[in-house]
């Protein structure tokens, strides 16, 4: 395993309790009140300046030590996920059809432990800033956040954060400068049709043929639009229209989930895929209405700060625990707005391979998962050699 520094390792049993307790008692984005009042009431207990409701549920804290002028942000999110735990494990959710799936558990956990640590040993100079983030799936808390004064509140010259990658050993660490994920965006598209009996069609205007064709025409935007270097991916992730067999409906709504690694291509995606969608409807006799939602940017890791995190974690872990060559992930994580605000890097860290109950190798959003206990001390240990390393009397 990676090294673990000893004032982690005093207090990394602590921390695993803590974090099995959050796993048992999820809460979904902008629900995160129990695990909220946990976070901040442990801060204040350590020292912290702390305060509430950042984001509607979001918390943040400061300690300032010191006399040095820089101000370091580590950010971790706090939701869960609405899927039933089939994991079996003791601590398993108590929540019947919530559980955390994708780790953020573990991420307020970690961040915690280096929080405790860096409070009993006070060894930096600056400004140190704890961004617990709600409603990171899917409902923008990271925005929440921001529209709430998050940096002009808490001011940042720099960001760091992780996420557990299961399916790479445990512990060792992916970083890389540049696109880390990708963007992510949804749209909804209704076909209006005339609805009537399924036995006289040519009186109607079916909606489930013209959204049909739709389907099939949205694939070639990424196969024949997109140059083959960059990624796009477009999926239809829903497609809902009628509920008999012989009558034909009115309308009929087509879900899609819409992603990128530049904001080039994350722009001419939604281009095209409203102009298709018209299109299309037109050809059929229908129309569309397209209801397309800018979520997620492209998440880019500023190139100083990954080279900083990369430097850190050689000097604590050595070469052996850095993963070479990291790929850019297809997933996305709102952590990107947050990093068009302040230079930052989000790196990647092992959660496991093995996909038995509790070592780490099971993916996210499946009812199997858990995040790994082990890489928490050597998580947490980098967390606190970063900020000691980056706040110094400068």
């Amino acid at each position: 395993m990676p090294t673990v520094l000893q004032e982690v390792r005093e207090v990394q049993d602590e921390m695993v309790a803590l974090r099995r307790q959050i796993h048992a008692h999820p809460e979904l984005g902008f629900e995160e009140h129990q695990t909220g009042e946990l976070v901040a009431s442990r801060l204040e207990r350590w020292g912290f300046e702390v305060a509430r409701g950042v984001g509607r549920t979001g918390v943040v804290a400061r300690l300032q030590v010191g006399r040095g002028k820089r101000r370091l942000g580590l950010r971790a999110d706090m939701d869960g996920l609405p899927i039933t735990e089939l994991s079996g494990l003791p601590h398993a959710s108590r929540r019947p059809g919530l559980m955390h799936a994708c780790g953020h558990d573990g991420h307020t956990a970690t961040l915690l432990a280096a929080a405790r640590v860096l409070a009993l040993t006070r060894a930096f100079s600056g400004t140190l800033n704890v961004i617990f983030q709600p409603a990171e799936e899917g409902l923008g808390g990271a925005q929440a956040m921001l529209d709430d004064g998050l940096f002009e509140r808490f001011p940042c010259d720099r960001l760091f954060a992780f996420h557990n990658s299961p399916g790479a050993p445990a512990g060792h660490l992916g970083i890389r400068a540049g696109v880390v994920y990708s963007s992510s965006d949804t749209a909804i598209i209704r076909i209006v049709g005339r609805g009537g009996h399924g036995a006289k069609p040519h009186l109607a205007v079916d909606p489930i043929v013209a959204a049909s064709h739709l389907v099939l025409a949205l694939q070639s935007i990424v196969s024949r639009e997109v140059h083959p270097n960059e990624l796009a991916i477009v999926t239809v992730g829903a497609f809902h229209a009628g509920d008999a067999p012989n009558v034909i409906p009115a309308f009929a709504e087509l879900r899609l989930t819409v992603r990128a690694r530049s904001e080039a291509v994350r722009a001419m995606l939604r281009d095209r895929i409203t102009a298709m969608a018209h299109a299309q409807a037109q050809v059929h006799g229908a129309t569309a209405e397209v209801d397309y939602r800018w979520r997620y940017p492209v998440t880019v890791n500023d190139e100083g700060a990954a080279a900083f995190v990369r430097e850190a974690a050689r000097e604590l872990m050595g070469d052996a625990a850095l993963i070479p060559d990291w790929p850019p992930g297809t997933a996305s994580d709102d952590l990107g707005l947050m990093l068009q605000r302040v230079p930052g890097c989000y790196f990647n860290v092992g959660n496991g391979t093995d996909e038995a109950p509790g070592q780490g190798g099971c993916p996210v959003h499946n009812a199997g998962y858990d995040f790994n206990d082990r890489i928490l001390p050597s998580t947490a240990s980098l967390f606190v050699r970063l900020v000691q390393r980056y706040l110094v009397d400068v």
